[in-house]
């Protein structure tokens, strides 16, 4: 029985909804976890640098594969760990820049997957911020200083508000747990009236912890997925993170049966998805103008 070693960033609890999405997928290729296929799972549970070690043991237990899910750092560990072992990851960064992959169409190497590619996304967040509320000024993005496209987003931002001749948006810099309530602490102190959540793994994991603060500073906020949405945050935009992970699951199955990994192309989101909380923003004495409700691909009452 092959055995699929599953990587993440996350923990079990916080991303249960996204492994169930990769075991359809490999369930789909024809692998069901315990009938003819074994994932041993390795959860850093917030503390990425304890991600090298984890793909290293994963190594050492001559796994058929790896699953390096949860963002690029995730993916860089398993790729440091073996030359050989096929690797299906799931970033939000170009993996070629990263050297995960020669090009997108033909990867090269041991490693293929799946890009999500959010940052490219972080101006049409601010302009649906600006567009349910226009009062707001004093607008934020979160971001993880250790990621590589955090520059790049921060950019991008200033360039969009710009161009709408408002001031760019406040930095505010998380890259573990506890500087998270940092972070919202300076929020607080800069009078931030408005957040852009950065799509990081960090966040992700920490959904209920941002969401928390969120609430109680009472600032709309507008977030990378959906399931920030789901628990209760305003609005989000950006591409189904469980259609990811699916084809995560579907491309380890490919794998498993014969397929090399620098044959499969790297893949990318189909679609976008942009969602309102309808309760949180009645909470926020927030009315949804029209025009964002004619766009809306799903809202929650």
């Amino acid at each position: 029985m092959p055995v699929v070693g599953f990587l993440s960033g996350g923990s079990p609890r916080a991303f249960a909804k996204f492994l169930k999405a990769f075991q359809k997928g490999l369930s789909d290729q024809g692998f069901v976890d315990g009938r003819n296929v074994a994932i041993e799972y390795r959860w850093a549970e917030g503390h990425f640098n304890e991600l090298d070690a984890l793909a290293a043991e994963l190594v050492a237990d001559r796994v058929a594969l790896i699953a390096a899910t949860g963002g690029m750092r995730s993916a860089l560990a398993a790729k440091n760990a073996t030359a050989t072992i096929p690797i299906v990851f799931l970033l939000g960064s170009d993996p070629v820049q990263l050297q995960l992959a020669t090009s997108l169409n033909k990867p090269g190497g041991n490693a293929t997957g799946t890009t999500i590619l959010t940052t490219e996304l972080a101006p049409k967040r601010l302009g649906l911020l600006y567009e349910l509320d226009f009062s707001v000024q004093n607008i934020a993005i979160l971001v993880n200083p250790a990621s590589t496209t955090a520059n790049d987003e921060i950019k991008q931002l200033k360039v969009a508000a710009e161009s709408t001749k408002r001031p760019p948006p406040l930095v505010l810099k998380a890259g573990s747990i506890d500087e998270i309530n940092a972070a919202f602490a300076s929020a607080t102190e800069q009078r931030v009236s408005g957040l852009i959540i950065s799509a990081d793994p960090l966040f992700m994991a920490r959904r209920e912890q941002l969401l928390e603060l969120v609430s109680r500073s009472r600032m709309p906020a507008i977030y990378p997925f959906r399931e920030f949405v789901d628990g209760g945050g305003l609005m989000s935009y950006g591409p189904s993170l469980a259609s990811a992970y699916y084809r995560v699951g579907s491309l380890a199955g490919r794998i498993l049966k014969g397929t090399k990994p620098s044959d499969l192309p790297v893949e990318a989101p189909e679609k976008f998805e942009f969602v309102i909380n309808l309760k949180t923003a009645k909470t926020l004495s927030l009315t949804v103008p029209p025009g964002l409700l004619a766009i809306v691909d799903d809202t929650i009452e």
